[in-house]
Formats: structure tokens, sequence, C-alpha cells
């Protein structure tokens, strides 16, 4: 069985592992340069946090309808929506006049990256053995880790000649490759979706999101809040834009390191144990960096955030996964992302509203005590190793 699976896993890696470094390339570059992108535009601290946020309920408000548009037409029909979505999002943020139009293109990147990512997940539910879907699953986050990588390098480099919007014409010109790469992968057929209203979907499954998300969103929250806090946190310590940029790509070499180590430990030790201690990493991670008060020790806090994130590549997706009912998996899964998503959307939206009322120093206090909660909800509901006879 190992064997075959990693047959699966190689035919999998030109059609859709590939085609997310690609991706993480332009989003690692990108992701620390729009909150840089909106104080340029003249926001404050606080406002450039909310603005950021935005690009997370972009996602909310897709996810429901992805669920739907990727059973209608399939997962790569899909892909070609969400990248006609990203496109004109990249191109609204680069040319942006005024922080209006940077806000409709982080909604547009946002939206993209929730039709992108249901697509991804559906796809690789539907071809991957159950008892190696940690593994499939971690090695998509980790190939987007691996971009996530390098992008900041690649980034730093054009940051230093064109300033923060440098990295978005790199983000621009890897969406463009990503897309037409993943096109290439042999779409499941459209499944006509159900005559039920979307909304029976939240209520069929309320027990599963409202326990198992309550989780996600703890994650989401996490995962989302590093590219809002700790560029303004950068910004407050004096560190300039090209440093900060490394800053993450130092993370980002955590994430890839961590990325098939993690889904074997989701697929032999389950994702309780997994995201617990993923959990741990970010409370700590977001609890040491007001602390902070230079490049070592603020890098520092940053590869600790970043072993977190590297230690849940794949949760998520594996735990929806499993939960999704295998009739109406695909509108599941939309609503599944919406609990991760809220986080995305929450995080900065809470790092920008207390940073502006009481600090930057709070808001990473909350993102402490925030991931200690969301620890003590994995260890209460995620399950524990799947059996070979599971699923």
């Amino acid at each position: 069985m190992l064997d075959d699976s990693a047959v699966r896993l190689r035919t999998l890696a030109l059609p859709v592992f590939a085609p997310m470094v690609l991706y993480g390339i332009g989003t690692g570059a990108a992701a620390p340069m729009y909150a840089l992108r909106a104080l340029d535009l003249g926001a404050s601290a606080g406002a450039a946090g909310l603005i950021v946020a935005l690009s997370g309920l972009g996602m909310v408000l897709t996810d429901l309808p992805a669920g739907r548009i990727v059973a209608r037409v399939g997962e790569r029909a899909a892909i070609g929506v969400g990248s006609g979505l990203g496109l004109v999002g990249v191109v609204a943020a680069i040319l942006a006049p005024n922080l209006g139009v940077l806000a409709v293109g982080l909604l547009l990147i946002g939206a993209a990256g929730a039709v992108w990512g249901l697509a991804r997940q559906t796809y690789l539910v539907s071809v991957v053995a159950p008892e190696q879907r940690g593994r499939a699953m971690s090695t998509l986050a980790g190939a987007h880790r691996l971009g996530f990588f390098c992008g900041p390098f690649l980034g730093a480099a054009l940051v230093h000649g064109f300033g923060p919007i440098g990295a978005l014409w790199l983000q621009l010109v890897t969406t463009v490759v990503a897309a037409a790469a993943m096109l290439t992968i042999r779409s499941g057929a459209p499944v006509e979706p159900s005559s039920r209203p979307l909304h029976t979907v939240v209520s069929e499954n309320r027990r599963a999101l409202g326990t198992l998300g309550l989780a996600a969103v703890a994650v989401g929250a996490a995962r989302a809040s590093r590219s809002a806090l700790l560029p303004l946190w950068a910004v407050h310590l004096g560190i300039d834009a090209a440093t900060t940029s490394l800053l993450f790509g130092l993370a980002g070499a955590i994430d890839v390191l961590m990325s098939y180590p993690a889904g074997v430990w989701l697929d032999r030790a389950g994702s309780r144990v997994t995201g617990v201690a993923c959990g741990i990493c970010f409370a700590a991670g977001y609890a040491a960096l007001p602390f902070t008060d230079s490049v070592l020790t603020m890098g520092a806090a940053t590869v600790l955030l970043g072993l977190a994130n590297g230690l849940s590549n794949g949760l998520i997706m594996t735990v929806g996964a499993f939960a999704a009912p295998p009739d109406r998996r695909a509108e599941f899964l939309g609503a599944w992302r919406v609990t991760h998503d809220a986080g995305m959307f929450a995080g900065p939206v809470a790092v920008g509203v207390v940073g502006a009322f009481a600090g930057l120093s709070a808001a990473g206090g909350l993102l402490a005590v925030t991931l200690g909660l969301g620890s003590v909800a994995m260890y209460r509901w995620f399950p524990g190793p799947i059996s070979r006879t599971d699923g």
C-alpha cells in the first residue's frame, strides 16, 4: 500500500504540487507587503491590519458558493474561475491609487484563494487513499510552503528596487503560470448540485462545524495574523521592508522542512496530537513577540511561528476530508473552509482593532490566549490516528 501511494503522489507532482510551489512563491513574496502597501497609501498601523484582513473576508464570503461551483463545473474549471479573480485582484492592488481600490483587490484575492483551495482539496480527497490523506494534504501544503519560503527571498530583491509593489508584480506572474499548469489536471466529472438550499449543509453538519470548527477558526487566525502583525511589529522596531521579507523567508524554511514529516505524523499519531503541538507553538510565538526588541529576537519569534505553521501543514484539510459526507463532499468542504477562513479574517481584524486601541503588544497577547484555547479544542474534539479501514 505504501508503494502504491508513493507512486500516486509522484504522479501528482507536476499537475498539482508544482503549481502550488509557483503559487506559493507569489503569495510568500506579497504577504508581508500588503500591510506596507496600505501604509504607503496613507493607512495607519491599525487600518493597515484591517485592510489586510479583507483577503480573509473575501475567502469567507466565497467559501460556500465555491463548494457549489466545484460540484457543478469540476475542479479544473473552478481553478480557471479562481485564477481570473486572483489576477484581477492583484492588478487592482498594484495599480491602486487609494485604499479603497486596494481593499477591493484584497477581497478578490481572498475569493480566488477560496475557489483555488477548495478545488485542490476536493481533487486530492477523490484520488488519494484515506490512510494516506495526511501525507497528501501536507505535501500539498508543503508545496505551498516551499514557494512561500522562496518567495520572500526572490521578492526581497524586487522590494529593494521597487518598494513593496515589486513583490506584487511577482505574485501576478506566478499566479498566471501556476494557473496554466494546474489546468492540466484531469478534472472529475461535474456533479449536479443538490436542489436543497446551500445553507442546509451547515445545519445538517452543525455538530462537526461547531466543535471541530472552533479549532479550525483558531488555526486560521494564527496563520493569517502573521502577515498582519509581524510586518507592523517590524516597522515598530525600525526594521526595513527588505529585512522583514527575509525574516518571513526564514520562517518559510521551517515550513518546508516540516511539510512531509507533519503529514507522516498526521497519518500515524492523528490530528489530535499534531493539532495540540502546533497550537502550543503558535501560542508561545505570539506570546514572545511583544518582548522582542531587535532583528535577532524578532527573528526567533518568527521562526517559532514558522515551526507552528509547519506542524499545521495539511491539518485542517485532513480533518475536513474525513468529516465530509460523501454525497455532498464539495459543499461540506466549502462550509468547513468557512470555519478556517473565518479565523483567517478575524485574526488580522483583531490585530488591527486591538493594535489601534491597545497597541500591537496587546494584539500578540490576545492571539496567544486564542491559540491556547484552540489547543484545548483540538485536544477535546480532533480525532486520533486513522486506521486503514476508516474513511
